[in-house]
């Protein structure tokens, strides 16, 4: 399995964090270890004093594929859910200010929140899901997957491209604006059309 995830796929995440706007789609890869294990609270590394929440639909690939037309890309997924890509914020700037891959920033242990999953059919459109991550009982942040520059099937048709997807692969979407910083006690809820998909503590 691995981690598919989007960057700069929300135009007001891309000002919020003063990013240029991609021209195409922006793609890294977390590794599973990255998967913070289920009823599992979040663990606050030492190695970065600015942990940030980026909450994102996700889409689960259920077949394997290659260079996949968009028209065809519904085809291989039945399920979605809701996580949160950890970003260790400090470190991220500190390698891209020399032009490093992001790697340590995003791919630590458990830095990948996957919440439950759930049939696609039940929405009737993916393209205008309402979704939010709660903190401390606020809302912290809040999209709507229409916003989305690429949408899901553009992303898996553009994915595919360069990378054969399997079963079990996790595509990461993007996160919209109100990104921010974790402190221990936080208690953070993530909402798809207001059912919960996930709740998880900061220590």
């Amino acid at each position: 399995m691995k981690l598919i995830c989007i960057g700069r796929n929300y135009a007001a995440h891309i000002d919020e964090l003063e990013n240029e706007r991609p021209t195409e789609p922006v793609v890294f890869i977390k590794p599973d270890s990255a998967v913070l294990p289920k009823e599992q609270d979040f663990y606050i590394p030492g190695f970065s004093k600015e942990i940030h929440y980026e909450v994102e639909v996700l889409v689960k690939i259920k077949k394997v594929g290659k260079h996949i037309s968009k028209e065809f890309a519904h085809k291989y997924y039945d399920e979605i859910g809701l996580g949160i890509d950890f970003t260790a914020r400090d470190v991220q700037s500190q390698l891209k200010a020399k032009g490093l891959p992001w790697e340590k920033a995003k791919g630590f242990d458990g830095a990948a929140v996957i919440g439950k999953w759930i049939t696609k059919n039940k929405y009737e459109n993916l393209d205008k899901l309402g979704f939010s991550l709660l903190k401390n009982g606020e809302i912290a942040q809040k999209g709507d997957t229409g916003l989305m520059l690429w949408k899901i099937d553009e992303l898996i048709s553009y994915v595919s491209t360069y990378f054969m997807l399997k079963k079990g692969d996790i595509l990461f979407t993007g996160t919209p604006a109100g990104v921010g910083k974790v402190a221990t006690n936080d208690y953070l809820q993530g909402r798809i059309e207001g059912e919960e998909f996930f709740a998880i503590h900061i220590r």
